[in-house]
């Protein structure tokens, strides 16, 4: 089976205020030893993948593009140099507006990279500055067209809904913009408040005012309905494209498929097991500079849960779960485990069976937790 190959790039100008992710602002003067432990534990991950083909690459954050063109280059020449990599891969870079320079896009095309995802949010500048976003939505247009000009044609767009202070109206117009600008691809999630995060503080204070159960879930139907009825169909529960360009490297995660991780906090699913970096990013550099590897958890997960993350993962997706393919890769009886929940959310109409498939809702889909949790052991 081919494989994925993740990359984690963990720096950022600024924390947003929702972000629980591993990634960290004023760290510029550990770019250049990050790089070199970066390029270290991916040569490391060549000899482990000696052989296998890679056929989808994702550099995410944090924000990539906030590392020189130079270092850019480095990063992928040593991709290149240490895997196998399929010639009709899909290599994505994550980006912020106002993050890439032509000199920059230059460098990603040279390397390989034919998608590029830009974090905008929303066009509103207000809701921009609300959360913590350090560009403008005159930078987020001026950024896509840049990438278009150098000749990147697969673009995706992240928009969020459900931010303080957003009405209907602003997501609406947040997604006519992205559509006018002609791009491939728009995920659009639902704001959740993480533990630890600014936001945390805020809703904790009484600060945070977040909208109305209602005009959340006005939202969420504009955003569903709209998107299809302009060309950008629905493939997953936060990501609609327009007709081959659905991103692959997902469906790594999705269909249970084996992918490496390479960087500070970077997780990978290889032979079945799970493994998970050093977090911090200094003790990330000083592991690989020692020469060990880098991880610091790593499990094979219990039948039981496995059975459950594969599950819930295929029915994240349009496409849903396979019966057969469940039963293959597991040798056992997908009825004789799960048959009484099946008919539980069956009368709840939040799945749809047909033949050996099985399928969320549009009810399901809205409230894709509840059927994820159904199939969790107790």
């Amino acid at each position: 089976m081919k494989t994925g190959l993740y990359i984690h790039i963990p720096f950022c100008q600024q924390k947003c205020l929702y972000c629980d992710f591993p990634s960290y602002d004023n760290l510029t003067h550990l770019y250049q030893p990050y790089v070199a432990a970066l390029c270290q534990e991916i040569s490391g991950w060549g000899g482990v993948l000696s052989g296998t083909l890679i056929d989808t690459i994702y550099i995410g954050g944090g924000t990539p593009t906030l590392l020189p063109a130079d270092a850019l280059k480095t990063i992928l020449t040593k991709v290149h140099e240490s895997f196998s990599i399929d010639a009709a891969a899909e290599i994505s870079v994550e980006a912020n507006p106002g993050t890439t320079n032509q000199e920059k896009l230059l460098a990603l095309k040279s390397g390989g990279v034919n998608r590029i995802s830009f974090g905008v949010q929303t066009f509103s500048d207000a809701l921009l500055m609300s959360i913590g976003r350090i560009h403008s939505a005159e930078q987020a247009e001026r950024s896509v067209k840049e990438a278009q000009d150098a000749g990147f044609s697969n673009i995706n767009l992240d928009l969020m809904y459900g931010l303080p202070g957003q009405s209907c109206k602003d997501l609406k117009v947040s997604i006519q913009e992205a559509i006018k600008l002609d791009v491939t691809h728009i995920s659009a999630y639902g704001l959740k408040v993480e533990e630890g995060t600014p936001f945390a503080a805020m809703d904790q204070l009484g600060t945070l005012i977040l909208p109305e159960e209602d005009d959340d879930e006005e939202m969420y139907t504009f955003t569903t309905e709209y998107l299809p009825q302009h060309g950008f169909r629905r493939y997953e529960i936060s990501n609609f494209s327009k007709v081959g360009y659905e991103c692959r490297h997902n469906f790594k995660y999705w269909k249970y498929h084996p992918y490496a991780g390479v960087g500070a906090a970077a997780h990978s699913f290889f032979q079945k097991e799970r493994l998970s970096n050093i977090t911090d990013v200094s003790q990330y550099i000083d592991c690989v500079k020692k020469g060990k590897l880098p991880i610091e958890f790593r499990e094979n997960p219990s039948i039981a849960i496995a059975m459950a993350e594969y599950i819930f993962l295929a029915l994240r997706t349009v496409q849903g779960l396979s019966i057969l393919e469940f039963q293959e890769y597991f040798n056992r009886g997908f009825y004789l485990e799960y048959g009484e929940i099946v008919s539980e959310l069956l009368q709840k109409k939040l799945i749809a069976v047909k033949e050996n498939q099985i399928n969320l809702t549009v009810l399901g889909m809205k409230y894709g937790n509840v059927v994820f949790r159904a199939f969790l052991p107790g």
